[in-house]
């Protein structure tokens, strides 16, 4: 039987001209320009994959009638929204894999690797301009075999051809562009190029240097190869990272926090906050590590460094004043103008630094905004299942922002008479602050006017949700679903919400489930997973069951925290030099094994499991997750002299220098009997502690099975009980939350 939409779609494109592949009538495909036509098996594949496609993925191509698109290529059969955001491109991309490096050698031909991700603004604008041209189309099909990655989802590819790229041209950046051979080798790499010679005033355009290059392939191949040995050997020393074998031998000690704090000092923005200049990210001051310092020396500038910071991005147009969380940086100076994107790990690191600085200040708007950013990811970024979306792009309607976008007439009409007082409040003009339109943004804060414009507010946020939307990233990323977990669970236990904390137990219960032999993946979508995770994944993932232990005292996420540990030091640690690796022990060989030395935008898998490893030996008191802690801090010593290629891994420091509390809970009936200690816990900034709880009897022998610093523990008459312990020795046991809290002021 012939499939009807296939046929559909085989009439609309003969009826446009386009030419078929009719290898039967019922296996009919479009040829893409220059390339050989698909097997009949590879054919009956695409039509299927697109039969089946969601309703609502339309077909992101110029070249189509309606909602039949002229061109399909192989990347249909993928689960990466990204990838599947080419698939109608007239380029014949394969996704990265054996076949096409296969085909690359067979063809005598070089690959053209193409690295991005789903919301990267100049990802659609080279899109647009090469991928989409018809002749750029047809050269790529004829000379090269062109390669999509998704960097999301191989985060190992991304590192290694971005050292290539930074090696080669001094920057880095997405859309990245690689020229390899078929060994995989780089000999060739920058960023977004123009389409053709003179567009945006550049002097080469993309469609020159495929020309030029495959031709330089095709005449001199030997010089190619020599540049591609080079260009891989100086990425397998820049990729090699850190050792304990080859670096100080002391640990880090108080010092490399002080210089740190300095480094810190000495570049901060007074007038804005962040760091000086533009554009300014989020995690370019490290304010989680500004609050630890300033705890531990009582230095009165590191704390107005982070709360004057925390202030200025939750007043300005990077925050989204309607809608709640964060936009992923800004543009200027002054946190207004934000590249309009919204990233899940930002806002889950945000969210941390948020409850964190309320727990030190008690300050009403740090607790709101930490609020109003989980809120927005329970209603916008969060599956029917429970877990969470990776991002949300920038565009839409073609345009940065537009959603996001107001006009004085516009909000007039909507708020009638309450938008005088609301205009004022949020910095809204005639003339707009953005190319004539308003960022909403605060100039003077008052959390009392704040709350008096609820309604104003939520009026603007309904009429702004019939909007269309910018595009949603909805793969689910383990990594960034345990940063997320972890925000809900810490942010849900300081405001003693439940919510809060259900949500981070329902994606946590997500992500067990489908961990095929206990072992996590890096992504799923449509119930199809990617493949085994990276370091990131167990690490960040790991850290939210721990968290979410802390939270709810269930035992099951400690049990799975320590099980999921235990696989990742088989995985990935470096077993000689301390540390460890990006990629398992049996993941795909590239032509280099990162160890990760550095963190961006989000932490690396090291600094998280670092601290996870410092936590473990306080949980447990098995002196294994010592050792693996110190050997790691030993391979990063020398690292950590520069502050700013760890700032994550500072809290790591912190951790072993400062011993936090091991707080152990027993109550005789039920949890509620806990909660006047819990209550004190809250708002309590206590950065290294940990808190184990549970019932006499048999959930407090279950428990002793995971941490012997439950053993010899119980409730006191028909009292709830606090244990203040460090280091394993523990002070008397207290019945009144306040003799725990006298307890505490020693740490």
């Amino acid at each position: 039987m012939v499939d009807l939409a296939a046929a559909g779609r085989r009439a609309a494109l003969t009826e446009h001209g386009i030419e078929m592949n009719k290898v039967s009538e019922a296996d009919a495909m479009p040829v893409l320009p220059g390339a050989e036509p698909f097997p009949a098996a590879l054919s009956r594949q695409l039509d299927a994959a697109f039969a089946a496609r969601e309703t609502t993925e339309a077909p992101r191509t110029r070249h189509r009638n309606g909602t039949i698109p002229h061109f399909m290529n192989r990347l249909i059969l993928e689960t990466s929204p990204y990838l599947r955001q080419h698939a109608h491109n007239p380029v014949n991309w394969y996704a990265w894999g054996d076949e096409a490096f296969e085909e690359a050698r067979r063809r005598r031909c070089p690959v053209f690797l193409s690295i991005g991700y789903s919301t990267c603004h100049w990802c659609h604008v080279m899109e647009e301009e090469s991928f989409e041209d018809l002749e750029i189309a047809r050269f790529l099909n004829e000379r090269y075999v062109a390669i999509k990655v998704d960097r999301e989802d191989r985060p190992d590819v991304d590192a290694v051809y971005m050292t290539a790229v930074q090696a080669l041209t001094g920057q880095g950046g997405w859309p990245m562009s690689v020229w390899l051979d078929g060994e995989r080798r780089p000999f060739f790499a920058g960023t977004y190029f123009p389409a053709r010679d003179g567009d945006r005033g550049a002097g080469r355009g993309f469609l020159s240097l495929l020309r030029e290059l495959a031709e330089l392939y095709r005449r001199d191949p030997e010089r190619v190869a020599e540049a591609a040995q080079s260009i891989t050997d100086a990425i397998r020393s820049a990729m090699r990272g850190p050792s304990s074998n080859n670096v100080i031998e002391k640990l880090p000690a108080a010092e490399t926090l002080d210089a740190a704090a300095r480094w810190y000092a000495a570049l901060y923005d007074p007038v804005h906050g962040g760091l000086r200049g533009a554009p300014k990210f989020p995690s370019s001051l490290p304010i989680r590590f500004l609050l630890r310092q300033h705890r531990r020396t009582n230095e009165p500038q590191l704390l107005t460094m982070a709360v004057h910071t925390l202030e200025m991005m939750a007043a300005g147009g990077m925050h989204d004043q309607l809608g709640g969380g964060f936009h992923r940086y800004s543009t200027d100076e002054r946190w207004l103008v934000p590249h309009f994107e919204k990233m899940l790990y930002d806002n889950a690191l945000l969210a941390l630094a948020y409850a964190e600085a309320w727990q030190v200040t008690k300050r009403p708007d740090f607790a709101r905004v930490l609020r109003t950013t989980l809120d927005y990811v329970i209603r916008d970024m969060t599956s029917p299942q429970g877990a969470f979306y990776a991002a949300t792009d920038a565009d839409s309607e073609g345009e940065e922002g537009t959603f996001f976008l107001w006009s004085e007439p516009e909000i007039r009409r909507l708020l009638g008479t309450a938008a005088e007082r609301f205009m004022r409040y949020y910095g809204v003009s005639s003339h707009g602050n953005f190319e004539g339109k308003n960022i909403l943004f605060v100039p003077h804060p008052d959390e009392a006017e704040w709350e008096a414009l609820a309604t104003p507010r939520e009026t603007l946020r309904a009429a702004r949700a019939e909007r269309s939307h910018p595009l949603r990233d909805d793969k689910i990323l383990t990594a960034w679903n345990g940063l997320m977990i972890s925000a809900l669970a810490f942010g849900g236990f300081v405001q003693s919400e439940s919510r809060y904390v259900d949500a981070a137990a329902r994606a946590a219960e997500y992500i067990l489930e489908r961990s095929p032999g206990g072992r996590v993946q890096r992504s799923s979508k449509g119930g199809r997973a990617s493949g085994p995770g990276f370091l990131e994944d167990d690490a960040f993932f790991i850290a939210g069951l721990l968290d979410l232990y802390e939270a709810t005292f269930e035992r099951r996420y400690l049990a799975e925290a320590l099980r999921l540990a235990r696989e990742t030091e088989v995985l990935f640690a470096d077993s000689q030099g301390g540390g460890w690796y990006r990629s398992a022990a049996d993941h795909e060989t590239l032509v280099a094994r990162e160890k990760p030395n550095h963190d961006g935008a989000e932490p690396s898998g090291a600094s998280v499991q670092l601290r996870n490893a410092l936590r473990l030996a306080a949980f447990t008191a098995d002196e294994r997750w010592d050792r693996i802690a110190r050997a790691a801090l030993r391979a990063y010593a020398s690292m950590l002299q520069r502050p700013a290629a760890l700032p994550e891994m500072l809290l790591g420091i912190d951790a072993a220098l400062n011993p936090g509390a091991q707080i152990v809970l027993v109550w005789p009936h039920d949890r509620a009997q806990a909660e006047p200690f819990l209550e004190r816990l809250r708002s309590r900034f206590l950065p290294s502690r940990i808190l184990v709880g549970a019932g006499s009897g048999e959930p407090l022998a279950s428990l002793a099975q995971l941490t012997t610093l439950v053993r010899d523990k119980s409730a006191i008459s028909t009292h709830a009980t606090a244990y203040v312990c460090q280091r394993g020795a523990c002070r008397l046991p207290a019945t009144d939350p306040s003799a725990m809290e006298s307890e505490l002021s020693a740490f």
